[in-house]
This record gives structure tokens, C-alpha cells and sequence, in this order.
């Protein structure tokens, strides 16, 4: 099981995957992580995400998006399985990145048991530390998020929760 920040920290909300993923390395969170659960942290690259999920059983991904119109904080979901369709390049503030690196994993036969990505609208992706006050307010509840979805998988009940 991996969990996977992608962005850059140092563009203000495009760092929000990273945010999450601090919170849940903070003692209290990852406490309630199954024991070899993965964190990692990724900029994006089609590559490097396929390297970072293979052999998976279940990959959670935490993005920036781009809505449009832009509601800063708005959380998607997308859910994939082996079998499903990639999700839209549209989802991820990044020009290349998920939607690639889904292709390319089904066409190499490496996709994760199960993916799950929890995609942020963001308010200010220019360079810069510091989440806006919209999308900051996401982290802790992004957080629960993925330790529910984790919990519901090795319940054997996550694609019922949706």
C-alpha cells in the first residue's frame, strides 16, 4: 500500500498532496496506518508516479487541480481500478502527470490493485511556501480521508463507500 503527495511545496497549493501526507506522518495519524503502509512524495512525473504505485494493492494520490470555474478547496475523487478509464488531464495542475502516468501503467501492465486520488482545487499555484487559507483548511479532513479509505480497504469495503 503506498500513498503518494504529488505537487511542489514551493508552489503554494500545488504542495497540498506533500501537506497531507506530513499530517499523516505526524505520530497520532500514522498510528493509524497499517503497518508498511508507504508514504512517498512525487512531483508529478509520469515515470516516477508508475515506479512509486507498481505492485500496489492500493495507491492513494493526493493532488492539486485546476477547476474551472476555480472553487479553492474543492476536494474530487476519482477511483480506478485495473479495468477503469484514466482519469482527465484536466484534474491535475501539473501539464503532464496523472492521467499519462495511468495510460501508461494499464499499457504496461503495472497499474495498482486499486487507485484512489483525492484531487484539490487550488486557489494559488505561483511560486511560494504556504497553502492558502482555503485549501489548508483541507488538510486535516483529506487526511481522515485516506486513513478511511485505507481502513474500508482492509475491510475488504472501499468501492462500497461511494
Amino acid at each position: 500500500m503506498v500513498i503518494i503527495g504529488v505537487g511542489n511545496e514551493f508552489r503554494h497549493d500545488d504542495g497540498v498532496g506533500w501537506a497531507v501526507l506530513a499530517r499523516l506522518a505526524e505520530p497520532e495519524a500514522g498510528g493509524a496506518l497499517p503497518r508498511g503502509t508507504v508514504l512517498r512524495t512525487c512531483d508529478g512525473d509520469p515515470g516516477r508516479l508508475l515506479g512509486l504505485w507498481e505492485g500496489a494493492d492500493l495507491c492513494v494520490v493526493l493532488d492539486a487541480a485546476e477547476g474551472r470555474p476555480p472553487r479553492p478547496g474543492r476536494v474530487h475523487l476519482l477511483t480506478l481500478d485495473r479495468t477503469g478509464p484514466a482519469p482527465s488531464r484536466a484534474t491535475s495542475s501539473h501539464g503532464l502527470g496523472l492521467g499519462e502516468a495511468v495510460e501508461l501503467s494499464r499499457a504496461l501492465h503495472r497499474l495498482p490493485g486499486r487507485l484512489v486520488v483525492y484531487a484539490v482545487e487550488g486557489a494559488d499555484t505561483s511560486p511560494g511556501i504556504g497553502l492558502s487559507p482555503e485549501v489548508a483548511a483541507r488538510v486535516d479532513a483529506l487526511a481522515r480521508l485516506v486513513l478511511d479509505e485505507v481502513a474500508a480497504f482492509h475491510a475488504g469495503t472501499s468501492g462500497e463507500r461511494q
